[in-house]
């Protein structure tokens, strides 16, 4: 056993980083390659990495403190202080070490040889760790041989049976073969792609804490091989992986590979409440908003493995009931058994949950839309050229803003005992997928006009039908309008989208003949139906939500008082 010094490697274009994390302290057993400290630049925040495995007998910097390349950070009890000797050079060392028992110490203290740069190489780009995913599908390659690709660059869209996301490439380079093709299943440590780059040198000072030391770049360290014998290509820093364009400093706290595990997952960083010192978001805390928004709310992967019993129907005990019937369909007649999709198990649980828990009420209204139908058919008339469609659901996304505006109780949530009202005005719409049904949501609908959210909404509604829809993409909503327009009917009881506390439902409109005092005159009627959560809101307020919905459809210039 040997004392070694940490001491910080070369960390690229930093002079001095702030030390604002401390992940060990003295008598911790850590490992090769294991975060000690976060620090921060003006640029990005970064892990600074173990270059021994042993045993933390002091820390030598503290929270605040200026570091930089060579700093030491901590003094550790290692069992692999010495170096380890070439092949050829093996016998000399032993022969050496017989001879004169001083001579290992004296190799502890001798520092590696600086390594020269690395030449014009293959890199080898494999799977990062993308959480609890395995055997995930490609269902798009976005780069082919022969390109040249920048650090952090997608280079393949996977699918699992939760979401989609795009997996960047370790290192700047170019192509020279791609192992992966389209349907492909992968896992984390397969090989991607073999690119042709330069991996920066490491520096004679990352070298002097033992040969081992990594780069601080090591963050990015989890896309290599993860094979013993496969030498890591040296990254410099990436950039912030929420949003390369924004300044760092301005982003949500958390480390470079938490930002990249988000990214990866589609994760907006800002939306995710930090479990960390002083908030800082954890990797824990972004799979635990992937798996509430996947979900419809916080649920355990216990729960999730009963998803499958609660749909069928397959308990209730737990609730005071009888048990489900259990019934040999095959004797009374031919049957064929087929699984449910992911999407229709977890969201049947979800709505079984909701269906149980909420005191559910529904009002059922007419609005009418006869002026409005004209003027979207004009619209869409008139804006044949740019592509756009415009549909009645765009206008009830409108509509719902400023009612949701004057009931903010609508745009609540519940949290114990207490309501939350939101300051924005997020709208989910229900989308019929070939995998069942998913809920886009349309962000700050109240700040964009008639035509961006029918544009967006053809966007999100044609990523659902293809399954590419990020958690980012259905999270977040204060609202949910559920549209059978295009289907049929005339009324129904949608379920509550749990933690809203009300959902509109709305289906075919009819040409009805409608008393005016005089006459009856054709009219163009939209059947609404509200359902409404009866812990927040009372039949009262219900009503005048309705009604007062139902005159800005039928005059949509309310809507700029």
């Amino acid at each position: 056993m040997a004392l070694v010094e940490v001491k910080v490697p070369d960390i690229g274009d930093f002079d001095e980083v702030s030390v604002i994390e401390l992940l060990v302290k003295p008598g911790d057993a850590v490992k090769a390659e294991q975060s000690l400290i976060t620090v921060e630049s003006d640029k990005a925040s970064m892990e600074i990495p173990s270059s021994h495995a042993g045993v933390v007998q002091s820390i030598s910097v503290q929270l605040g403190d200026k570091v930089k390349q060579g700093s030491v950070i901590v003094l550790l009890q290692a069992a692999d202080a010495a170096p380890t000797a070439q092949p050829a050079t093996q016998p000399a060392a032993q022969a050496s070490a017989v001879a004169s028992s001083p001579a290992p110490a004296a190799a502890v203290a001798a520092p590696a040889s600086p390594a020269a740069p690395s030449p014009v190489g293959a890199l080898e780009v494999r799977v990062p760790d993308i959480g609890d995913f395995k055997d995930v599908t490609v269902i798009e390659v976005l780069v082919k041989p022969g390109d040249a690709v920048k650090l952090e660059q997608s280079l393949i869209t996977v699918e699992s049976d939760k979401a989609s996301m795009e997996i960047p490439s370790s290192a700047a380079g170019v192509i020279k073969q791609l192992m992966v093709k389209l349907g492909d299943k992968i896992n984390i440590g397969d090989l991607l792609a073999v690119l042709e780059g330069a991996a920066p040198a490491v520096s004679p000072a990352a070298t002097s804490a033992g040969p081992a030391a990594p780069a601080a770049a090591s963050v990015v360290a989890a896309v290599a091989s993860p094979a013993a014998n496969a030498p890591a290509p040296i990254a410099t820093l990436a950039a912030p992986a929420h949003s390369p364009t924004a300044a760092a400093m301005g982003l949500p706290h958390a480390s470079p590979s938490v930002r990249k595990f988000a990214r990866e997952l589609g994760v907006p960083l800002e939306e995710v409440k930090g479990s960390g010192p002083k908030g800082r978001i954890t990797q824990d805390d972004v799979q635990a908003f992937t798996k509430a928004v996947m979900a419809g709310a916080a649920q355990t992967r216990a729960q999730a493995a009963k998803a499958p019993a609660a749909v069928s129907g397959g308990g209730g005990t737990e609730l005071g009931l009888i048990p489900w019937p259990k019934v040999d369909f095959a004797k009374f007649g031919p049957i064929e058994r087929k699984e449910m999709s992911r999407i229709k198990k977890i969201s049947g649980a979800n709505l079984l949950r909701n269906a149980v828990l909420i005191p559910a009420v529904t009002n059922h209204d007419d609005a009418d839309i006869t002026e409005l139908e004209a003027f979207r058919v004009a619209t869409n008339k008139d804006n044949e050229k740019s592509g756009i469609k415009v549909t009645m659901l765009a206008f009830l996304i409108k509509a719902c803003v400023a009612a949701l505006k004057k009931f903010p109780e609508f745009n609540s949530s519940l949290d114990g005992d207490a309501l939350i009202y939101k300051q924005y005005w997020h709208i989910g719409f229900a989308a019929d997928t070939p995998n069942g049904l998913m809920v886009p949501v349309v962000k700050d609908a109240d700040k964009k006009g008639i035509l961006q959210i029918s544009q967006e909404m053809g966007e999100l509604a044609k990523k659902a039908r293809e399954g590419k829809l990020s958690p980012a993409e259905m999270s977040g909503a204060t609202f949910t309008i559920s549209s059978l327009g295009g289907i049929g009917g005339r009324y129904f009881t949608p379920i509550i989208n749990a933690p809203e506390v009300a959902i509109l439902g709305v289906c075919k409109s009819t040409m009805e003949p409608v008393w005016n005092g005089k006459e009856f005159v054709p009219r163009l009627m939209l059947p609404l139906s509200l359902t409404w959560d009866h812990r927040v809101i009372d039949g009262a307020a219900a009503a005048r939500f309705n009604a007062y919905l139902g005159q800005i459809l039928g005059d949509m210039r309310r809507v700029l008082l």
